[in-house]
């Protein structure tokens, strides 16, 4: 049977939400978002495909006074080919899906029995989140019909996300259910012929950490996007009166618009494109910089991390003078938007998104649909989009001169900036569009449905620990980047063991200073960034700012008060405003003149609760007094349930000193300076290399025998 004709038959399922055909509840609550329109637009658009006989959507059944009635029809005809198919589950009434994993296996019988009735079963099915790739994997096992499965979001990464927001580890396990959510996503990976993602990123930094994880599995297939909305301008954006709102502070409004829109996040970098901007008087005389940055009534109502993006933004236009030449408007409306894109395409601007981390990137498909050339991180998304389109540059979110570079190239050569805004509309069709969606879709699944395609299985077993039981924890001057072949073994055993060991970085340096060195160095991305000397805490894949640990060090901290008592002692200095933070004061020291007890007696005498540390002699930070990197460690540890015997810390400094006490494991490699550790007692799980920098830790693995009994070699002899 040639099933290039019109006969196949494609169940979808999407077990949680509020599905219906039109007037979808967008944002109702977290159950009704992005994946409810994705999966019914993914639906549309294989419906309107002429190979395609007949599309189902199958989700749950809904009969709540709460709700719309039309959750509790049994089944919906959108079009000739398109159904929604309800199945009853559980309670009738409408529940998230965390609360659902107990009905899963009724949701399965019924889809069973649904399909008996039916003149013939599908040929695929397309599983979309943990919920329903349980649901789906149990059917495709019983009926040997294929699998197709799309996660959406993963367990292991939903689970660091929530330590950022400070959940119990006890609750994320009772209230999400995350062992049985990990679980099943397993047991998908270990069924689906194909996993279908968004990036190449995804597949890298999230499905890997999976124990069934099969990169031959993983197939690339952008989300479609809706591009009707999105169109090149039509010649009344520049007299419009939105135009006029957005302008009116600029000084000359006629210069093309340098255009970023994105929620005020840190993680969005902001500040860098401002930096960029400000150091560059070419581009400031070239054109205006236009920022959308949500919406504001007074910024002192937002939350902590968008005041701090704004007190930023504003501090850098008061930095380069850049009053009448940044547009940075309080609100605009969700239906503004397409005209936003279309008002800076029609001045002839560039739109740009310097984001540390980019999942995916949206807004940069919309704008280029837009007729918008694009300047881009490298980092996600955005390098499969302009590798598709060719559309735009990319440019290193933490080195804001490539955003100058980038944007005067664009500038400077306006005919290389039309090609890209042609190759942007035509690319954004061919690849982003529904319809090239849909295309791409069938061209995967039809040899898998006529059999002429099935994935080569290697065996894999699961691990006993369902996650994580080890850490590796290391600072990163003076420790790594010493000897690069080594660096190379390192990074080797630290991908090879992924699964079991967790990676920590734990720095003196800021966040964005210690991506840099990352980064430069090709290191990888650590799944905890402990940063600016134990005052924050980061979770990969995008850097998720631990919110609570934030709160938690915010105890007695009197910074202005600190700062006002030390600036003007003799023998401080401080060092660079780059080095300070929120929860860090940084000064040189100079021990001819003072030393660490008579800065404490300082701030004892004036009752003032203080973390002070001293590194290598010279560098002083005081930190809040919950704050220091080994009760960052600690912290940490208890988030991941990881006991702290299986934790190998290499430190060096002062600064490393209360990470290395205790019950974990430590090492000082052989190039660090020992007398700045000369308080550590002499312990067996303290020990001191022989090589130096990264030979050195390889040493301690081996010394330790990290990845297999992680104990030190006396207490392995001592339990036999």
């Amino acid at each position: 049977m040639n099933k290039k004709q019109a006969d196949l038959y494609i169940a979808l399922i999407s077990v949680h939400g509020l599905i219906r055909a039109d007037n979808l509840e967008l944002g109702r609550d977290a159950d009704t978002g992005g994946q409810t329109l994705y999966v019914l637009e993914l639906a549309q658009a294989l419906s309107e495909r002429p190979e395609v006989a007949q599309v189902e959507l199958f989700t749950r059944f809904v009969k709540d006074d709460a709700v719309s009635s039309e959750y509790a029809q049994p089944s919906e005809k959108v079009n000739d080919k398109l159904s929604i198919v309800r199945m009853e589950a559980g309670p009738e009434g409408y529940i998230f899906k965390e609360q659902l994993w107990d009905y899963l296996d009724t949701f399965t019988d019924n889809m069973m029995e649904y399909f008996r009735h039916q003149e013939h079963y599908p040929d695929i099915i397309h599983s979309h989140y943990a919920d329903a790739g349980y649901v789906g994997s149990q059917l495709a096992n019983q009926l040997s019909i294929p699998l197709i499965h799309t996660g959406h979001s993963l367990g292991r990464v939903k689970r660091a996300r929530l330590f950022a927001n400070g959940v119990p580890t006890e609750d994320i396990e009772s209230q999400y259910n995350m062992s049985r959510r990990i679980n099943a996503e397993e047991h998908v990976l270990a069924t689906a012929q194909r996993v279908i993602t968004s990036t190449h990123q995804e597949i890298e930094e999230q499905y890997e950490i999976y124990d069934f994880y099969q990169p031959e599995q993983m197939r690339v297939i952008p989300p479609g996007t809706n591009l009707n909305q999105f169109q090149p301008p039509r010649g009344d954006e520049i007299t419009s009166e939105l135009y006029q709102q957005l302008t009116y502070s600029l000084i000359d409004s006629s210069k093309p618009v340098i255009l970023a829109l994105s929620r005020p996040d840190p993680r969005k970098n902001i500040a860098a494109l401002i930096e960029a901007y400000g150091q560059s008087t070419e581009l400031q005389e070239k054109a205006n910089l236009l920022i959308i940055a949500g919406n504001r009534d007074d910024v002192d109502d937002l939350e902590a991390g968008a005041q701090e993006v704004f007190h930023e933004i504003w501090a850098m236009i008061d930095r380069y003078d850049l009053y009448g030449k940044v547009s940075l408007p309080k609100h605009h409306n969700r239906d503004e938007v397409a005209f936003i894109y279309r008002i800076a395409a029609a001045s002839g601007g560039v739109f740009v998104n310097p984001a540390l981390t980019e999942p995916f990137g949206l807004t940069l498909i919309e704008a280029a649909a837009s007729g918008l050339p694009l300047v881009a991180t490298e980092d996600g998304g955005p390098r499969d989009i302009i590798e598709n389109c060719q559309n735009g540059l990319l440019i290193d979110p933490l080195e804001p001169q490539t955003i100058t570079e980038a944007l005067l190239k664009l500038f400077n050569q306006p005919e290389l900036k039309q090609q890209m805004v042609q190759q942007a509309l035509t690319g954004v069709k061919q690849h982003y569009a529904w319809q090239a969606h849909a295309e791409r879709y069938l061209k995967l699944i039809t040899p898998i449905i006529e059999k002429s395609e099935r994935l080569p299985r290697t065996p894999i077993t699961r691990r006993s620990a369902l996650y994580k039981d080890r850490a590796l924890v290391t600072s990163l001057d003076h420790n790594l980047i010493g000897n690069p072949e080594a660096l190379s073994k390192l990074i080797a055993l630290l991908k090879e063991h992924r699964k079991s060991t967790l990676f920590v970085v734990a720095t003196n340096r800021r966040m964005d200073s210690a991506l840099r060195l990352l980064k430069h160095y090709k290191l990888p991305e650590p799944d905890t960034l402990i940063t600016s000397s134990g005052t924050e805490i980061f979770y990969a894949p995008k850097l998720t700012k631990d919110e609570f640990w934030a709160k938690h060090i915010d105890f007695h901290w009197g910074r202005h008060k600190i700062k006002a008592l030390l600036d003007e002692h003799p023998g401080l200095h401080l060092q660079p405003k780059s080095e300070q933070t929120p929860f860090k004061i940084s000064y040189f020291l100079n021990d001819d003149v003072t030393d660490l007890d008579h800065i404490n007696g300082i701030l004892h005498q004036e009752d003032e609760s203080a973390n002070t540390q001293l590194s290598f002699d010279k560098y002083l930070d005081i930190l809040p007094m919950r704050a220091s990197k080994g009760m960052a460690l600690r912290y940490v540890a208890d988030r991941w349930q990881i006991p702290l015997e299986n934790i190998l810390v290499i430190g060096g400094s002062g600064a490393d000193e209360n990470m290395m006490r205790g019950n974990t494991l430590a090492v000082v490699v052989a190039n660090r300076n020992k007398e700045d550790l000369s308080h550590l007692p002499e312990l067996e799980k303290i020990y001191y290399a022989k090589k130096s920098y990264e030979e050195g830790i390889l040493e301690a693995l081996e010394h330790f025998d990290f990845f297999g009994k992680c104990c030190p070699p006396e207490q392995e002899h001592s339990e036999r």
